[in-house]
């Protein structure tokens, strides 16, 4: 007689093994230890075999049925069920082994010690959120341009365009990778070129440059509710105007108080060369007032729950959105066309101002010079800085301060 749902759920277990039988040879094996294997006797050739269907409750009644029916299915054509299931497995092991996922972290872990840890943490955070999702799982040899197309549409579709187009450079590595280790025969984003719409290279973040708003800015960043760390990282934007990323991985052995300056190594920076950023003395105050609260941490800005990871990228971002300042009006990139746009109309050479910015020196010839003179202009530069935080003073204060050329 067939089991009911009801009989095999109130099924109980004994001191001894027990069959219950469905039919078709299938049953219920309930182990003393209260397991439940699904099972199945059948002949072959001359032996008795058994075949393991499942195990309940993962495996209900009905499924197991079903499976009992594919199985008597192969018997009748003299095909082992139990071969067959063992040669699923096998090929379902290969195509893990085999899988864009699994060749694309080896490939991420023999490159990504020559590259700097913000390239690095770029390149598997956009792999994890953005390709391994849709093709992650599937053997990279199988792979045709159409599918992983498929897979950069989705992150053009949100508006990320440079993404879509720097997740697909990476996957062509992968690729090659794959080809180079005999796991693939060639790379299918040869076949996707000019498939994406190109890039606009012009970049402009949103910033605030007119002297009121700047004011208002401060006065908010001042006023801020939200986490005291949050906080610490809002008030030095202004102050220091790096990029957002230098600031928020700022470390504690970095920088030198009593100096008021902050070196930043050359590993961490975007030119890949070493940068001192002077401290005005409302830059060393807001640093002291952090240091008994994060002091102990490797970062003066570190994460809410892992202190050995820095915060959010994010943070300032959401800082901004929920005190009301627009992505449109302010970002937290901003920060350096604000104080570059505004010291420059105040007269600060353009040279002071490209260095305290860290940005690139047009002229190869004159860069091979300065990649050793990183405090060229310090003393300029940290007159300038200890300038620029006392008129975001008077801002924050309300003062009618017009910018005069210096």
């Amino acid at each position: 007689m067939a089991l009911t749902a009801l009989e095999v759920s109130k099924s109980k277990a004994t001191d001894k093994t027990q069959r219950l039988a469905d039919g078709g040879n299938m049953y219920l094996l309930i182990q003393p230890n209260g397991a439940k294997y699904w099972r199945m006797d059948y002949r072959l050739a001359g032996k008795r075999k058994t075949l393991a269907i499942g195990v309940y409750p993962d495996t209900s009644l009905s499924d197991a049925r079903e499976r009992r029916e594919q199985a008597r299915k192969l018997i009748a054509n003299g095909v082992d069920p139990v071969a067959v299931k063992q040669a699923q497995k096998v090929s379902t092991i290969e195509n893990v082994e085999n899988s864009f996922e699994v060749i694309a972290r080896e490939w991420f872990v023999r490159h990504a010690p020559n590259w700097k840890e913000n390239h690095s943490s770029k390149i598997i955070a956009r792999l994890e959120k953005d390709v391994f999702p849709w093709i992650g799982n599937r053997p990279i040899a199988e792979i045709a341009a159409p599918a992983l197309l498929a897979a950069i549409r989705k992150i053009e579709a949100r508006g990320a365009l440079e993404t879509a187009h720097r997740a697909l450079a990476c996957c062509g590595q992968v690729f090659r990778y794959a080809v180079a280790t005999g796991r693939a025969e060639r790379d299918p984003t040869g076949d996707l070129r000019g498939a994406l719409p190109p890039v606009n290279k012009e970049k402009h973040f949103a910033a605030i440059t007119e002297p009121k708003k700047v004011g208002e800015l401060m006065r908010d960043i001042e006023g801020y509710q939200g986490s005291y760390i949050v906080k610490g990282a809002f008030k030095l934007s202004p102050l220091l105007f790096v990029r957002p990323g230098e600031l928020r991985k700022m470390e504690w052995t970095e920088l030198d108080l009593d100096k008021a300056e902050w070196i930043i190594p050359a590993d961490k920076m975007k030119m890949g060369v070493t940068h001192i950023v002077p401290l005005a003395k409302q830059a060393v105050a807001v640093l002291r007032e952090m240091l008994p609260l994060t002091g102990r941490s490797k970062y003066v800005f570190h994460g809410e729950r892992d202190h050995d990871r820095p915060m959010s990228d994010n943070a300032i971002r959401s800082a901004l959105r929920r005190m009301g300042w627009a992505n449109d009006e302010m970002t937290p990139h901003g920060f350096r066309a604000m104080a570059s746009t505004i010291l420059d109309n105040m007269g600060y050479k353009q040279e002071w101002l490209e260095r305290q910015l860290a940005h690139e020196e047009p002229n190869k010839i004159k860069a091979a010079y300065k990649r050793e003179a990183w405090r060229m202009y310090l003393p300029e530069r940290t007159a300038m800085m200890q300038a620029w935080a006392d008129y975001l003073d008077k801002l924050k204060a309300g003062a009618e301060v017009i910018p005069l050329r210096a």
